[in-house]
């Protein structure tokens, strides 16, 4: 767990929901709450303002959805990592926020110390998944055609040691930091990664690497 203090974003549209949320991050002394909002719109204006370690982001929102909203904070140059917390479950959901490049996908039923464990995970640059959550993406994976093994994929050593740092769970920040290299080099060789393996993000990646036993 990083010792520097996570400040944290939350767009929600349900003020009972938001009040949960902040009681549970005041909880934890190394999160810090240092904004709200009730839509997308105006939570897009606070991440500009006030630039946040981490956003946490609901997906059924009056106004611009949280797929909108979501794909508009990653179109702009934030380094926030953008967590999904929702109700929804649904295999469509999951994959459609993966896709537009949510760095997490949690439920809101799950247990308040899983949620604060996935938080955690995401500050240190990981991935955060709640277990059904990775379990659905799992199930959507299998189904996919993705029928490639690792040897016909033809990655060069590089993107393979890249594949190897996603299914470990670590954020192309952190995987530059570990192999000497700009976070730029990184993201071209994802991208390269991804095209090769037939997959869109990320996520899928770590997941199908995990599933292959691929890990660093």
């Amino acid at each position: 767990m990083p010792d520097e203090i996570q400040t944290i974003l939350v767009i929600d549209d349900h003020p009972l929901m938001r009040k949960g949320i902040l009681q549970l991050i005041a909880m934890e002394s190394t999160l810090r709450l240092v904004g709200e909002a009730g839509d997308g719109r105006r939570g897009l204006e606070l991440a500009q303002q006030l630039r946040p370690d981490l956003i946490l982001l609901d997906l059924n929102m009056q106004g611009l959805s949280g797929l909108d909203t979501l794909k508009a904070l990653k179109a702009t140059d934030l380094d926030a990592r953008v967590i999904i917390l929702t109700v929804s479950d649904s295999e469509e959901d999951v994959v459609a926020a993966l896709r537009f490049g949510a760095d997490g996908y949690l439920l809101k039923d799950m247990e308040p110390e899983d949620v604060l464990r996935c938080l955690h995970a995401a500050a240190q640059g990981r991935i955060a998944l709640g277990e059904r959550v990775a379990a659905t993406l799992a199930d959507a994976l299998r189904r996919d055609s993705q029928p490639k093994s690792l040897d016909s994929a033809r990655l060069t050593e590089r993107e393979r040691e890249i594949l190897e740092l996603i299914a470990t769970g670590y954020s192309n920040k952190v995987i530059a930091r570990k192999l000497k290299i700009t976070e730029g080099t990184v993201k071209v060789h994802v991208k390269h990664l991804l095209h090769k393996l037939d997959l869109t993000s990320r996520v899928e990646a770590a997941v199908w690497a995990v599933k292959r036993g691929v890990r660093s």
